[in-house]
């Protein structure tokens, strides 16, 4: 193998990949890259045993080869590179990488693969991209990120819904989903449920491309065990997740006797700093206590070994006095996820979800469970 190309759009592909390597993708403690050269064309492969990207990239081919390196020894060395040319020639045992006065030379890892998932070469479906990225910023959040515990909910269900898609993520203490309108993306009445960690790094790429609404395409299909997204020069293959997803739907009170409505930024702003309290201390689950009344709601927190902060705002309540108390990471993210201007937090008692939402927004809810205090 051995080619030219310019060390910014090779540091590109190399970390965009390399967010799939593994350990156990490769040799232990090492997860390895696999370089792929075909005439001018590039392809850079970093997988595990359950997620690949590949990331094909045009360059000056001279020899064409394939060969393997240390993820993150091969994407420190090109990013400490001065900018310009890199020239890479490579065999089975070693790969030579230079530029300008700087020379190094990498052995190829003993024993390192790359997993190879299953290749779907049917017509995918075109997406929006930007549209369908967002509703996973919004979404995937509420997914479990331990999946020693359920492994399904570190998923995000994708159901086919009478008027488009719908994204729902759950890790048990909160929910989050968002209907996206007229999206076509399964067949009717199918569902999938596809690793959050996966949606993640496609929402991360279609919000790096830097195109519009318009611009921005992503192309989708799956089959019963993988799913495939490509999105520009990057294709992400991943396994689907097997297991029950919960009934969600059962969590969703037809009606709520207690409302408040109030800045969205005003009331991040708020729990940012009174969280401040519990950033260093040992329970990091100390919770929130909000306030609601006349005239707006009040959050405290008060921990024995830090002390007590306390902050007012403003805004509209509904109903009679109470306090209910939030984990207020989980608040704090249900918050930012909204896109209105305004939030609208919603409470039936303090045991029962509360939902999060934005004002005049119908297709987006985040429940939050309450936390138990004496």
């Amino acid at each position: 193998m051995k080619f030219r190309t310019e060390r910014d759009g090779l540091l590109e592909a190399l970390v965009t990949a390399g967010r799939a390597a593994s350990p156990r993708g490769g040799v232990a403690g090492s997860p390895s890259l696999q370089l792929a050269l075909r005439g001018s064309q590039l392809e850079v492969t970093g997988s595990d045993p359950d997620l690949v990207i590949e990331v094909r990239s045009l360059v000056a081919g001279e020899a064409d080869g394939v060969s393997l390196l240390p993820s993150r020894l091969v994407v420190d060395i090109v990013r400490a590179l001065e900018p310009g040319t890199v020239s890479v020639v490579g065999n089975d045992e070693e790969v030579r990488i230079t530029s300008g006065r700087a020379e190094f030379v990498v052995r190829v890892p003993v024993g390192a693969e790359i997993t190879r998932l299953s290749t779907l070469d049917e017509e995918g479906i075109t997406l929006p991209a930007m549209r369908f990225a967002e509703g996973l910023r919004q979404v995937v959040r509420a997914a479990l990120t331990d999946d020693t515990r359920a492994p399904q909910l570190t998923g995000v269900l994708m159901v086919a819904t009478e008027t488009g898609l719908r994204l729902v993520a759950t890790d048990s203490y909160r929910l989050a989903f968002r209907d996206l309108e007229g999206l076509s993306a399964l067949d009717p009445g199918a569902e999938v449920l596809v690793p959050a960690r996966a949606l993640a790094e496609i929402q991360r790429l279609v919000q790096g491309t830097g195109e519009d609404e318009d611009g921005a395409r992503l192309v989708f299909r799956h089959s019963e065990l993988d799913a495939v997204f490509e999105v520009g020069d990057v294709r992400l293959t991943t396994r689907l997740l097997k297991g029950p997803f919960p009934d969600y739907q059962r969590l969703l009170p037809p009606s709520y006797p207690f409302s408040l409505t109030t800045s969205r930024e005003e009331l991040a702003s708020a729990l940012r700093r009174v969280r401040l309290m519990v950033r260093d201390a040992k329970d990091a689950t100390t919770p929130v206590r909000v306030s609601f009344g006349n005239g707006g709601a009040e959050l405290t927190v008060l921990t024995a070994e830090s002390g007590r902060a306390a902050e007012r705002v403003d805004g509209t309540f509904t109903g009679d006095e109470l306090v209910v108390a939030f984990n207020p990471s989980y608040l704090l993210d249900g918050i930012e996820a909204i896109r209105s201007d305004t939030v609208v937090v919603e409470v039936i008692d303090a045991s029962k979800p509360a939902t999060v939402r934005g004002e005049g927004e119908t297709d987006y809810r985040y429940l939050l469970m309450p936390v138990r205090v004496s």
